[in-house]
C-alpha cells in the first residue's frame, strides 16, 4: 500500500513581491512567506519603511529586498517590475481607507480608496501574470468586507467586492496556465492602523459582537493561510477567498 504524501509547504526558490509589504498584515505576509523560503520584494510608498522592514528581514535571515513605489502610478509599477521581476508569488497588501457616511462621499475619496484598492490590484495582478510563464499564486488581500456590508464602509466594501470579482474571472482566464487567484478576507486585525477603531467603544462593542469566537485578528492570523495559499499545498484552490474572520459572515 502506498501511502498519500502532504504537499508540500514549503516556497524555496520562489521570489515573492508584497506590495504594502512594510507593517500590519503586510509585513505578516511577507515574513511568512520568507520563513517558507521564499526570496521576498517588499513595497510600499515611504522609502524609510521599506529599509526599515528589509533590514529586519535579512538581520533574522531572511532573503529580501525592495524600495518605494506607488502602485497605483502603473508607470512607476512597470518600473518596479522591470527591476525586480519576474514573480512566481503575488501578495497584494496594498491598501487604503476613507470611511464615512456613504452620502457624504466625496468624489476624491472614491478615487482614491478604489485607485489603490481595485484599479492597481487589476493592473498589477494582470502586469505578474503575464510573466508567469510556469504558472504562480496571486493572492489579493481583500476582507470580510468583500463579502457583507458595513456602517460607513460604503467605498471600502464596493471595492473588496470587485476584488472578490475580479478574482473569480481571472481564475478561469488564468487556470489554463496554471496562475491560480485567490483573496484572503481578514476580519478586524490588530495593527497600528486600527488602533482608533478599537478604543472607539461603539466600534469596539460591533465588533465583539459580530466575532463568534473569544477574540479579535492578530496578524499572526493571516500569515499561515498566506503559506498555504502560495504553496503547493493549495495546488487545487483558485478562484475563491479564505475568510479570516472568525465567523464574522456566518451569521
Amino acid at each position: 500500500m502506498t501511502l498519500p504524501a502532504t504537499p508540500s509547504f514549503r516556497l524555496d526558490g520562489r521570489r515573492a513581491f508584497v506590495p504594502g509589504g512594510t507593517r500590519g498584515i503586510g509585513l505578516g505576509c511577507a515574513v511568512a512567506l520568507a520563513e517558507a523560503g521564499a526570496e521576498v520584494v517588499v513595497c510600499a510608498r515611504s522609502e524609510a519603511g521599506v529599509t526599515e522592514a528589509v533590514e529586519a528581514m535579512r538581520a533574522a535571515g531572511h532573503g529580501a529586498d525592495g524600495r518605494a513605489c506607488d502602485v497605483s502610478d502603473l508607470a512607476m509599477l512597470d518600473a518596479f517590475l522591470a527591476e525586480y521581476g519576474p514573480f512566481d508569488i503575488l501578495c497584494n497588501s496594498a491598501g487604503v481607507a476613507r470611511h464615512g457616511p456613504s452620502a457624504e462621499t466625496t468624489p476624491e475619496d472614491f478615487d482614491l480608496v478604489a485607485g489603490l484598492n481595485l484599479r492597481a490590484a487589476y493592473f498589477m495582478a494582470q502586469k505578474i501574470a503575464a510573466t508567469m510563464n510556469n504558472g504562480g499564486s496571486i493572492i489579493q488581500i481583500s476582507s470580510q468586507m468583500g463579502h457583507v456590508g458595513g456602517v460607513d464602509r460604503a467605498v471600502y466594501c464596493a471595492t473588496k467586492h470587485g476584488v472578490e470579482g475580479m478574482t473569480k474571472a481571472m481564475a478561469i482566464e488564468w487556470g489554463p496556465k496554471n496562475i491560480r487567484v485567490n483573496t484572503i478576507c481578514p476580519t478586524f486585525i490588530r495593527t497600528p492602523l486600527t488602533e482608533a477603531t478599537f478604543n472607539n467603544p461603539e466600534r469596539r462593542a460591533w465588533i465583539d459582537e459580530k466575532i463568534k469566537l473569544p477574540r479579535v485578528g492578530e496578524v499572526e492570523d493571516i500569515m499561515g493561510p498566506v503559506v498555504f495559499l502560495a504553496s503547493e499545498a493549495s495546488a487545487m484552490i483558485t478562484g475563491t477567498s479564505i475568510l479570516v474572520d472568525g465567523g464574522w459572515t456566518a451569521g
